[in-house]
């Protein structure tokens, strides 16, 4: 996605830390370029929209569950396993 214009910071890098940066797990300078960007591209300021109202809406929804620690090991785990590019063994995958 990308609104065809040049950016300082590429439109991929934004949409690929979205949630560190919805998070504010990400340095206060990245934050800054982050939101330089959504200034300047309302593509990503769309997508950025729309990602942070699923986020309220689990919050509202499921945010007064707790959630095992065994099981959020398990699914932090698998997304390092995504974002290191390592592919989920398949006996992992579940079947839709």
């Amino acid at each position: 996605m990308s609104c065809g214009e040049p950016h300082e910071t590429d439109c991929s890098e934004v949409l690929d830390h979205l949630y560190e940066f919805l998070d504010r797990e990400m340095p206060d300078s990245d934050c800054t370029k982050f939101e330089v960007h959504f200034e300047e591209c309302s593509p990503c300021l769309e997508k950025y929209g729309l990602e942070q109202a699923v986020k309220k809406l689990v919050k509202r929804c499921c945010g007064h569950d707790d959630v095992p620690s065994d099981l959020r090991a398990k699914v932090m785990g698998r997304i390092d396993l995504i974002r290191s590019g390592q592919a989920v063994p398949e006996q992992d995958v579940v079947p839709e």
